[in-house]
């Protein structure tokens, strides 16, 4: 019996920078979709900008890594990368209902996943930090998250 670990297989040093480059490249694509403002109403950006700016920094700098400091796999992917898979996919699930109530389920759902269990700690990245997150966006940069669930309770 031999002392070397199994020798992991080729797709599991690309499967986190094509996951990360296939987010953006949706992300990008959804962005696109965003209304642009009348050019007499615009006082910025358009809505789209911002996100795509930060996704094509994400794709470039996903880039760079790949290029000048390429993933080497020792071992193969543990369960928690793939249950941190998983909780993306319930994230991009809830969505649908409420993305605000995504954003508290998945970051509590990954704290907990993480190995969290004081509930001080749970309380504030699973509730007080989305709350904050959708205050500073509604009340101080004026940008309203999508209608859903929870949403409607306070837009009305």
């Amino acid at each position: 019996m031999s002392d070397k670990p199994a020798s992991p297989g080729r797709i599991e040093r690309w499967l986190i920078p094509a996951l990360i480059l296939g987010f953006c490249a949706a992300a990008f694509y959804v962005s696109t979709t965003f209304k642009k403002m009348p050019p007499i109403l615009k006082r910025g950006i358009q809505p789209s900008d911002f996100p795509q700016l930060l996704l094509v920094a994400i794709m470039v700098m996903t880039l760079v890594m790949v290029w000048v400091d390429p993933i080497r796999i020792r071992d193969r992917l543990q369960g928690t990368v793939w249950g941190t898979l998983v909780l993306f996919g319930l994230f991009a699930a809830l969505t649908a209902i409420d993305l605000f109530l995504a954003l508290s389920v998945f970051a509590l759902a990954l704290t907990v996943f993480w190995g969290e269990r004081r509930p001080a700690i749970l309380a504030l990245v699973g509730f007080v930090v989305p709350v904050v997150i959708f205050f500073l966006f509604d009340q101080v940069f004026e940008i309203r998250f999508p209608r859903g669930l929870l949403t409607n309770l306070w837009y009305g």
